[in-house]
């Protein structure tokens, strides 16, 4: 008996000495990186434009063409509740789902630490959208980054773009789209908007970590269910509302966009 426990510990220890050899504790000073990965699903499913029919809650049938987000205002956050927030001039970005291209985006800089949640906006926040527009660039630019992603009749981004087609629709081509956007501020000297800015505070699973280190990436898979703009807080009826833009009733959508993320896994390489 005395020799097993002697065993035990003995395993214990190494086991734990390999560890701290793999998963060396974060010095504050190194800086690492992070990927951004963003897989759109619909549903359970990978999400396919054009061809594949879905059902929403309401139970109607729709085919989705186009699915289009804006994610920003990056925030890390450890264990022990201490957070790192990404500059903003380097966290803005357009997810498209008919370009492949858009699902992977990398944050360089990152302070060394062991990340259980990661915080984010769904949308651009005012700033962005009153900035002079000769100061956005990458994805915030309206002439190309942002293209397909900007009012200019209201000077402000589209938050999030889901348009397809489903029988139910009223309208004569049989499409709907909804086109969210609107950050709260006034358009043409009016009265303030609507703000369906978001934010979204999501934990790994499985009590997992996001591991930074000067030597280690983490890459952070995300998944992105279009479908929950329509099935939410509220569902949201094709047949009753096939067009939506900058009607109250884009808050309801908003709303239900705030369940559209989740962490599926993390990598740490």
């Amino acid at each position: 008996m005395k020799n097993s426990i002697i065993l035990f510990a003995l395993v214990t220890v190494f086991t734990s000495c390999s560890k701290d050899k793999t998963t060396p504790a974060a010095d504050p000073n190194e800086k690492g990186t992070v990927v951004l990965e963003f897989d759109n699903r619909a549903g359970s499913d990978d999400l396919i434009l054009d061809n594949q029919q879905y059902r929403n809650a309401a139970g109607e049938s729709l085919t989705i063409s186009k699915f289009n987000y804006f994610v920003s205002n990056f925030r890390f956050i450890t264990a022990s509740g201490q957070v790192y927030t990404v500059p903003q001039d380097s966290c803005y970005f357009i997810i498209r789902e008919e370009d492949k291209t858009t699902a992977f985006h990398t944050l360089y800089n990152i302070p060394a630490g062991d990340y259980t949640q990661v915080k984010f906006m769904i949308g651009v926040d005012s700033a962005r959208n009153t900035m002079d527009i000769s100061k956005r660039q990458g994805s915030l630019d309206p002439a190309e980054g942002a293209t397909g992603m900007y009012w200019s009749w209201n000077s402000g981004y589209i938050f999030v773009k889901l348009e397809g087609s489903s029988p139910v629709s009223s309208d004569p081509q049989k499409l709907f789209r909804y086109h969210i956007g609107l950050y709260g501020g006034g358009f043409n000297n009016g009265p303030r908007t609507i703000n369906n800015t978001r934010e979204v505070t999501l934990t790994i699973p499985n009590n997992g970590k996001a591991i930074v280190r000067r030597d280690r990436r983490a890459q952070i898979h995300f998944f992105a269910d279009a479908l929950k703009l329509l099935n939410g807080t509220t569902n949201v009826s094709i047949a009753t509302n096939p067009d939506v833009m900058v009607s109250p009733f884009s808050e309801k959508i908003a709303d239900n966009y705030t369940q559209m993320f989740n962490i599926d896994h993390v990598h740490n390489e």
